[in-house]
């Protein structure tokens, strides 16, 4: 999956199995692509080697939370039911021309 971010594609991984959830973006360098945590509503950044971005999205994939340049060691709680919510982990910057109520359109890339 890919989002059109500043004119750029990034690439987007969802983290569906236990594992991808758990790790997240733990421990990389040189992030260069972002994960979408779906039915979520709080991350942390412990054992993160760089800071990140990270957008909150309601069911319609509306933008309800930004936080820019969030360092190690942070909670991240967004106050709407798990359910009805998706954190995306992003790489520190790339979201500055992102607003509370806009919509993110993910594409979704053809498997050959």
């Amino acid at each position: 999956m890919k989002l059109l971010l500043n004119g750029c594609y990034i690439k987007i991984v969802e983290a569906l199995s236990f594992r991808e959830r758990l790790y997240g973006l733990m421990g990389k360098t040189n992030i260069s692509f972002g994960m979408l945590f779906p039915k979520c509503n709080s991350i942390h950044t412990f054992f993160m080697k760089e800071d990140i971005d990270v957008v909150g999205l309601n069911d319609k994939n509306e933008i309800v939370f930004v936080e820019r340049n969030v360092s190690k060691n942070k909670i991240i709680k967004i106050q709407l039911p798990i359910k009805k919510t998706s954190i995306l982990e992003l790489p520190k910057n790339t979201s500055q021309n992102l607003n509370i109520g806009d919509k993110l359109f993910f594409e979704f890339e053809d498997v050959v």
